[in-house]
């Protein structure tokens, strides 16, 4: 039974609202980095790395978009939806990288603080606020449903808060001449970017590794299957995600003989739905003795 997987938005829409903050980053991150070496701040150039990233991450994502648009055909049954996911993923490893080196730089410069013009880091970091706040105002109005298009928003989301620590650490040492504010502020941003890395490989693990929909326990699925009145037992459980949005699912029901399988297929395609928000099922509906009814995919 079809319910359908549309969020609302347009591939289209997505696809302008990226590219004008892709646009909006590579510029001031092309300035970024000429600040940051003449300023000599580690800070600056950890978030000019950062906003790589986040640009990295919005041109995976309109890439990703792309291919997940194309029609399923040939062996591809589902299409290319699961791009997405893989663009996640090689976003949450691109963090990784970037947390090693600067937690080694951020200590070193700790224990060997340069001199650092504070002044032009906190007017550089104040400006990288508001360029960050505009690029995730655009992206905030694509369909962040999508894991591909919620990975560059927080990619962008924690460069903003890393701009906040930089632009503290910036008038910390344009006022008290503290240098070590420098190397504080980037392994601030190197935490930040450890803690989304966990979150975009956890959800695209579960995908690629075909667990089940966050909050759909295959236990409950199973249990309110057989609780139908007609259902005597459930094998061959399996739900899964194939994309963002997209779960998935198939059983072999067993039902009471004399019962009528098509409409236990319908009733339990709408318990699915209802219940779970699972709308892509196929169910194999026997009678007990083994009688196949038939295989109905909704």
């Amino acid at each position: 039974m079809g319910h359908g997987h549309g969020h609302g938005h347009s591939a289209n829409s997505d696809r302008r609202y990226l590219a004008a903050a892709l646009a909006l980053l590579v510029v001031f991150m092309a300035a970024e980095v000429v600040v940051g070496v003449i300023a000599n701040s580690i800070a600056l150039i950890s978030d000019a790395g950062h906003m790589l990233t986040d640009a990295a991450s919005i041109a995976l994502a309109l890439i990703a978009i792309n291919m997940a648009a194309r029609p399923a055909r040939g062996a591809y049954t589902f299409g290319w939806k699961r791009a997405e996911i893989l663009s996640a993923a090689i976003n949450g490893l691109t963090f990784v990288v970037l947390v090693a080196y600067f937690v080694y730089e951020g200590v070193r410069r700790l224990i060997e603080p340069p001199e650092v013009k504070g002044l032009l880091v906190f007017g550089t970091a104040l400006v990288g606020i508001a360029v960050n706040a505009a690029a995730a105002w655009l992206i905030a109005r694509a369909d962040r449903s999508s894991l591909n298009v919620e990975g560059a928003f927080q990619h962008i989301l924690n460069d903003m808060y890393a701009f906040v620590a930089t632009a503290i650490a910036g008038a910390v040492i344009w006022l008290t001449g503290w240098g070590r504010a420098d190397a504080i502020a980037a392994l601030i941003v190197a935490a930040l970017m450890a803690r989304s890395a966990y979150g975009l490989l956890r959800d695209a693990g579960r995908i690629l590794f075909e667990a089940a929909p966050a909050g759909v326990h295959p236990t409950e699925v199973n249990a309110a299957i057989v609780a139908h009145s007609e259902v005597t037992a459930v094998e061959d459980l399996h739900v899964w995600t194939v994309t963002s949005g997209f779960p998935a699912l198939s059983a072999h029901v067993i039902v009471k003989p004399g019962g009528d399988c098509h409409r236990v297929r319908r009733e339990l395609a709408e318990l699915l739905h209802e219940r779970f928000h699972i709308d892509h099922t196929t169910l194999q509906v026997d009678h007990v003795p083994g009688t196949a009814c038939r295989i109905v995919s909704a």
